[in-house]
């Protein structure tokens, strides 16, 4: 299989060869020996050779072309670490290329290396390596991204070569956050969740029950056939259809992927039965408490005990005057006195 840099090499080379037979129809037949002479010997070679072979040769036969490789094209790397991003020229006949490096990251590219000094965040802890590999030191989460290594050799034939390196920063987990309920009644419900944010890649979640691991699924394992629960080890929930008293215990979750693992601390969920008759009697009871205080404000109001008193006496005590009449005492009228002779 031809890759893409050994088609571009053949179409160097049939370029040359086809350059070159101008040039000589050009000169004449005077000048055929004389360029002939004047070719490199591994260029006559190659033209004394068939065409099939010179696909199997065009290598041994291409005259300065640049060549890169990598030892790693994906590096794996821990944060707070140092990495080396490895780009080797192989094959140039340019004794001071120009190198450059790019970071490729959320579809945008920014140079790392560029006019010969570090560029953008890498800035102060990153440095060039034998010409053209990449060293960066403390590597944190924001530097995964694809970067890419260009060497521009300006005497080879061809003259440009290019590698990409996908480097990823693995972050271990940190404690994350679990959410247990307290209590749960018989046959209901519980849903138990479990977080973390900061892992990179992101991490995988598993519960626990007394320190006994719990299956994706209570169904697959007979050591948990009284229990009915899912768990997805994607978004760290467990979720109970309907809790059992043995489901009750000390649970815990722990977060992780391939940098480490973290955990949370142990909750109790505690599965408890309702007591209905309890519940029944609770009802009535309150029913009747009800009852009678109703009673006894029934029996307060028939009392008179919300009438006021106070406003009825002065009520009698201060009768209203008619309407449109107006008293007026004079001087000639007299106290009426009761006299013992008068008779009603």
């Amino acid at each position: 299989m031809v890759t893409g840099a050994g088609r571009r090499g053949l179409a160097g080379w049939a370029h040359a060869r086809e350059d070159y037979k101008l040039r000589r129809a050009a000169a004449g037949p005077s000048a055929t020996l004389d360029m002939a002479l004047r070719r490199p010997p591994r260029l006559r070679l190659c033209a004394r050779l068939p065409d099939f072979f010179l696909l199997l040769l065009f290598r041994g036969c291409l005259i300065g072309a640049v060549n890169l490789k990598s030892s790693n094209r994906t590096p794996v790397v821990q944060e707070f670490e140092s990495v080396e991003l490895s780009c080797i020229i192989t094959d140039s006949q340019t004794s001071d290329p120009r190198i450059e490096w790019k970071k490729i990251q959320d579809e945008q590219t920014t140079y790392v290396f560029f006019d010969n000094k570090i560029q953008g965040d890498l800035a102060g802890r990153a440095e060039i390596l034998g010409k053209t590999s990449l060293k960066i030191w403390n590597v944190t989460r924001k530097d995964s991204a694809l970067y890419r290594c260009e060497v521009v050799a300006r005497n080879d034939r061809k003259e440009i070569d290019e590698i990409v390196i996908e480097l990823t920063v693995q972050v271990k987990p940190v404690t994350p956050v679990c959410r247990v309920p307290k209590a749960v009644p018989v046959g209901k419900m519980a849903t138990l969740h479990c977080q973390e944010s900061e892992g990179h890649p992101r991490p995988h979640y598993s519960w626990y029950r007394n320190d006994v691991p719990l299956p994706t699924d209570s169904r697959a394992n007979p050591r948990f056939r009284n229990s009915s629960f899912h768990l997805n080890s994607e978004t760290g929930t467990l979720v109970f259809t309907a809790v059992h008293k043995d489901d009750s215990g000390q649970y815990y979750c722990i977060a992780s992927n391939d940098a480490g693992s973290a955990r949370c601390e142990e909750q109790e969920m505690e599965v408890y039965d309702l007591n209905i008759g309890g519940i029944i009697g609770g009802v009535l009871v309150v029913l009747a408490v009800l009852a009678l205080i109703t009673l006894g404000i029934c029996c307060a109001y028939r009392r008179g005990y919300f009438i006021n008193n106070k406003q009825d006496g002065e009520s009698y005590k201060n009768p209203g005057k008619p309407d449109g009449v107006n008293y007026i005492r004079t001087d000639e009228e007299g106290d009426f006195r009761h006299k013992s002779s008068f008779v009603i």
